[in-house]
């Protein structure tokens, strides 16, 4: 038996602030790579309303937390309560991880890197010549497609349904170097460019638990898929998603959004605890058994 780890006086806190927030993963990743490290943190889940934001980040400061996550529907809203935002969040428009510096909020986003992880490591190749393909236009669809950017993809395609918010997401890049490799059209286009597409990315929650049997492509759509394509879910549960199966049927390659979900933790981790070294097996181990992987 392990020994029980006690929470005493001297324990830091870490922790993830959302709402709803029961359902978070980061709990389980989280404590298990500081029970493998053997330090004295905790990291809890926060419930917190939206009216309460703002008094409940001041609650942290005041009782010393160390850092946090932040997930829906506080990404956007934190940013004008935080000293300061890195640049990385700053183009993204959202902050995922705040961690304190001279006593003061500090805002950033790991999901870029979380996202590019595997792409750089387990998938690494020369993308200057190839396209990416986004599906969805919300909050994530941005941060992969700063990831893209930074991968050095050719070109960036964004789909999606409403024209409105296509534009509206299109000129938000408008003053960064994105913006020349970056272009948005209706999923009307997607026939068009699924034969050219190297890596292929769902941000949309179509295909996501308890709706299992959705894909955002048809059968005959991901048909055209090149042999050797990466096929990328943000979606984790169910593990592998109705698109991935089918995408893999075609021949590509599958990725899907636990390993994203592990590697921003692991960015956190590092930023939280100020060392390189974390325990990324372990946090992936711990996920998989909690979710009968």
């Amino acid at each position: 038996m392990t020994k029980e780890k006690l929470i005493t006086g001297k324990t830091k806190l870490l922790g993830v602030i959302g709402h709803p927030v029961e359902h978070s993963l980061s709990p389980v990743m989280h404590n298990a790579a500081i029970a493998h490290l053997g330090l004295d943190y905790v990291y809890l889940p926060f419930p917190i309303e939206p009216q309460n934001l703002e008094v409940a980040i001041a609650g942290f400061a005041a009782v010393g937390v160390v850092g946090f996550s932040v997930t829906i529907p506080h990404k956007q809203t934190i940013m004008p309560l935080l000293s300061e935002i890195t640049p990385i969040a700053q183009a993204i428009g959202a902050v995922n991880t705040v961690s304190r510096k001279d006593n003061k909020w500090v805002g950033t986003n790991t999901d870029i890197e979380g996202f590019i992880a595997p792409l750089q490591t387990t998938y690494k190749q020369d993308w200057s010549q190839k396209i990416a393909v986004i599906l969805g236009n919300g909050g994530a669809a941005r941060a992969v497609v700063a990831g893209c950017h930074q991968l050095g993809f050719a070109k960036i395609y964004v789909l999606g349904r409403n024209v409105q918010k296509l534009q509206a997401f299109c000129d938000s890049w408008i003053n960064s170097p994105i913006d020349e490799n970056l272009q948005v059209g209706t999923w009307d286009e997607l026939a068009k460019l699924i034969p050219q597409t190297d890596l292929l990315v769902n941000t949309t929650p179509i295909g996501m638990y308890p709706k299992v049997d959705e894909s955002p492509l048809s059968v005959e759509e991901i048909a055209n898929l090149p042999t050797g394509a990466i096929a990328y879910d943000l979606i984790y549960i169910p593990k592998p998603t109705q698109f991935l199966k089918l995408a893999e049927k075609q021949g590509a390659i599958a990725i899907d959004g636990l390993e994203m979900l592990v590697q921003q933790g692991v960015a956190a981790l590092k930023i939280w605890l100020q060392q390189e070294t974390i325990p990324v097996e372990v946090m992936r181990q711990a996920l998989e058994n909690y979710l009968d992987l």
